[in-house]
């Protein structure tokens, strides 16, 4: 809903401005992580005098703003995924930098199940997965186990449905050790060099790399492994 999407955007740019927070975890709550948009609300604005389309333009920019926020937060997100994650829901866990799902989660953009083409989602998907999966799975509406998500690149670690939310844990709690400077910097640089051609990129990432040996976390790290200690990050 555009209520949901506002209190997203909301909460990571809270979780930007608050410095205590090193990892960002997005999870739903029972039976499922996220079946898409609203249907129900999408389909009540076919009254409007329009049709619904200013509704629909507003609705799919916010989320367009909201997946492309969660790409360009200076902190590391992970989706949560329990049960299912379909259409706009499976574009969030697309979205995220890392994923964690419990056995009995399932994936899919279906909605040309319901002769809606999810034009939207497959911008996230396609960018996870090989093309032709892809297409499949936008073509056909089929829906991927957790394990069949994990082949695909969809998501990072499989485990049971009652440890979920340790594991994920778990992988968080790698994060916040470490320093919050050089997560940001490196996640900045990932996804630009994704849309650079080979050369581009190189020249892109040896000038960020160049610019991370110079930060004093880069400069304590080092030292620290040289002297066999734990570093103390800057920023903490």
């Amino acid at each position: 809903s555009m209520v949901m999407l506002d209190e997203i955007v909301a909460a990571l740019a809270a979780a930007e401005a608050d410095r205590s927070v090193r990892a960002i975890v997005i999870a739903g709550e029972a039976p499922g992580f996220c079946g898409g948009h609203d249907l129900k609300e999408m389909t009540s604005h076919r009254t409007d005098g329009d049709g619904g389309r200013a509704y629909y333009e507003a609705l799919f920019a916010r989320c367009s703003e909201m997946m492309q926020m969660i790409v360009a937060h200076p902190k590391v997100i992970i989706a949560e995924v329990n049960g299912i994650a379909t259409a706009a829901g499976c574009q969030l866990v697309a979205a995220c930098d890392m994923a964690v799902a419990g056995a009995s989660a399932q994936f899919g953009v279906n909605g040309i199940n319901s002769g809606l083409f999810c034009s939207t989602p497959m911008v996230a998907l396609s960018r996870n997965i090989g093309r032709k999966r892809a297409m499949e799975l936008l073509t056909t509406g089929a829906l991927m186990t957790a394990e069949e998500a994990m082949a695909a690149g969809i998501v990072n670690q499989v485990c049971a449905d009652d440890d979920l939310a340790a594991v994920t844990g778990q992988l968080a709690a790698k994060l916040v050790e470490r320093s919050q400077a050089v997560l940001a910097l490196g996640k900045k640089a990932f996804y630009e060099q994704l849309e650079m051609p080979l050369d581009e990129a190189y020249r892109h990432t040896s000038k960020v790399i160049v610019d991370n040996m110079m930060m004093k976390d880069a400069e304590e790290g080092i030292g620290a492994f040289l002297e066999k200690r734990k570093p103390e990050w800057n920023d903490k």
